[in-house]
């Protein structure tokens, strides 16, 4: 798994493998199960998470019991809840395995100092939160201006594999919508479908 994290890194940034291989050395491995938890509300995020494989969800419950899934992470991406890492205060959200997983985990303090020794690590990790930035902005706009299956197709668009890998309970509760108008929105499409094959 350090391997698969080398490779991927090798492949976004320019620097040298035995950098690499050191940033990747100060991580620890850790084997998910299905539904495990990484992190519960409450807890304070002390770790940087990169996802070797597997599916991780960034999840906060309702006082009512209902989610609301902030995002998801697949393969090849990381997840932290940020402002609890960087003010070291209790979490908001949970973060659990959707499906078997394999992650790395950096402590704060080692991080911060690879981030401080290593420049390009720096500029490397700015340009992914910059990125997640955008992509949090576009999914806002979405979800407030987009009509349940508008929110529904751009979801489809971006991530077909998700729909394979996911309950339909998760994808409502990422969209914002009841799982009835999920399933309204599923039937009217393969009707559509159905319909088109006919002619």
């Amino acid at each position: 798994m350090r391997t698969e994290f080398e490779n991927y890194l090798a492949s976004q940034t320019d620097l040298p493998g035995e950098t690499i291989r050191h940033i990747s050395s100060m991580a620890t491995v850790r084997r998910l199960h299905k539904n495990e938890v990484l992190m519960n509300a409450g807890e304070i995020c002390r770790h940087k998470v990169f996802i070797s494989d597997g599916l991780l969800r960034t999840y906060h419950i309702k006082p009512d019991g209902n989610e609301h899934i902030l995002h998801f992470s697949p393969q090849h991406t990381w997840t932290l809840d940020v402002e609890s890492y960087d003010n070291l205060t209790p979490s908001l959200v949970n973060i659990e395995a959707v499906e078997r997983s394999t992650v790395l985990l950096w402590a704060k303090p080692d991080f911060d100092k690879l981030l401080k020794d290593i420049p390009e690590l720096k500029k490397f990790s700015e340009r992914l939160i910059s990125r997640t930035v955008y992509n949090n902005r576009n999914r806002i706009l979405t979800i407030l201006s987009g009509t349940p299956e508008e929110r529904y197709a751009d979801f489809v668009n971006a991530h077909p594999d998700y729909l394979t890998r996911l309950p339909l309970r998760m994808i409502a509760a990422y969209l914002g919508i009841s799982l009835k108008t999920l399933t309204r929105i599923r039937h009217a499409q393969l009707q559509r479908g159905a319909r088109s094959m006919v002619k």
